[in-house]
């Protein structure tokens, strides 16, 4: 039994119009001899509407029912699109999170998944060609429904294929082509990549390109499942998200990531002592606070500065918890007007100078590098907001992409 998995997104369910885009595309594929799972978001603007909502009925809404609640817009999504599947006379159904089952940790707005069970939808192959699953969802060991987070669908629908096994292939449908070498919109000489490593789409992921949720290519490399995104409005083959291989491995740099949620918090003539930094950042991990890039610059007279950025929605929160905290320092410092820019490339294993001419291309355009930091398969900097356009470009043009 040949299986393929199809995921598609808010905007490909949109409305009466779109969900028959997205039919055509599950016919297709069924008409090529595969059994089609199909995991769906909810339509375009549901979860953002019903969120609106929980906040008019209450103050704080309990995560629990939040989570009751933000099911409901997939719930919507997958009766629809069944109910245009069986008028066209394909034979399907639909499941939600909790009857496959997908179980997850008790994690509501953030939930992980622990386990998915795939003997109730093999078992429904037997019966059915199609298989409508919502995205997004899932519940406890103790029956309390969760939610997996914002692009929830796209993990909802890698780990499914991983659970189906057998080779089986996760299609990622969006509003683009694939995935680019950076933000077309920001670099006019952008262009499709047709194969990209998992570490390499993990990194540009984390780095803030929006094509795929981070945890869906995690997913997708620990269970070795071949992730190709593609658009819901064209037949571009899109770009094939797999393994590394050699070819990979002769190019030096994939793609230009970035992220204009930045924002950069530093405290100086910090005590420089064992114990300091952990007064800072212990606080800031029990808050919640995702910290990104630090910098500690070197002791003078017993002090130094630390630097690190948050995402500009946290500021306020993080600035909050290190006044409570009362770290040894002078005093903090932030700006909320900067941006990070990154290069990315499994090349980089095995190449040396791409950090020189990141570097050097950045000096002669005239951009000032405020923060740094790099993994084996990418370098990152932070510079202010105005010049990153123009950092994307450099970069863009200084690696050929």
């Amino acid at each position: 039994m040949r299986i393929l998995v199809q995921k598609f997104g808010g905007s490909s369910v949109a409305d009466l119009e779109c969900m028959k885009k997205v039919r055509a595309k599950v016919l297709a594929a069924h008409q090529e001899g595969y059994k089609v799972v199909v995991v769906l978001s909810a339509r375009y603007g549901q979860t953002n509407n019903l969120l609106e909502r929980a906040y008019q009925w209450s103050d704080e809404p309990d995560p629990a029912e939040l989570d009751v609640l933000l099911t409901t817009g997939e719930q919507e999504s997958v009766a629809l699109f069944t109910m245009l599947l069986r008028d066209a006379g394909v034979k399907a159904r639909s499941f939600l999170g909790f009857q496959i089952p997908i179980i997850t940790d008790g994690s509501h707005g953030n939930a992980r998944i622990d386990s998915i069970s795939a003997d109730k939808l093999r078992s429904a192959f037997e019966t059915y060609d199609v298989l409508v699953i919502a995205g997004f969802q899932g519940m406890t060991a103790d029956m309390r429904l969760t939610t997996l987070g914002r692009g929830g669908s796209d993990t909802s629908a890698v780990a499914v294929a991983a659970a189906l096994g057998d080779g089986t292939i996760c299609d990622i449908y969006t509003d683009v082509n694939g995935v680019y070498t950076t933000d077309p919109r920001m670099c006019k000489d952008a262009h499709k990549i047709d194969r990209i490593s998992y570490d390499e789409m993990l990194e540009l992921a984390s780095m803030g390109a929006k094509v795929l949720q981070i945890r869906s290519v995690e997913f997708a490399e620990k269970y070795n499942v071949p992730v190709r995104v593609r658009s819901t409005f064209t037949d571009d083959p899109g770009t094939l998200v797999t393994k590394e291989d050699h070819m990979m491995e002769s190019v030096l740099v994939s793609g230009i990531a970035f992220d204009k949620d930045q924002a950069r918090v530093t405290l100086c003539d910090v005590q420089d002592r064992p114990g300091s930094a952990a007064s800072i950042f212990s606080p800031l991990g029990k808050a919640g606070i995702v910290v990104d890039m630090i910098i500690q610059t070197a002791s003078r007279n017993g002090v130094t500065d630390i630097a690190f950025t948050v995402s500009r929605k946290d500021l306020g929160r993080a600035l909050d918890v290190l006044q409570k905290a009362g770290p040894e320092c002078s005093h903090i410092e932030n700006a909320s007007n900067m941006a990070k820019v990154s290069v990315v490339g499994v090349g980089m294993r095995n190449h040396s100078g791409a950090a020189s001419r990141v570097f050097d291309a950045l000096y002669k355009a005239g951009v000032n590098l405020i923060m740094i930091s790099t993994s084996e398969v990418k370098i990152s900097c932070l510079v202010a907001e105005s010049d990153l356009e123009m950092a994307v470009n450099v970069l863009h043009k200084e690696f050929e992409l």
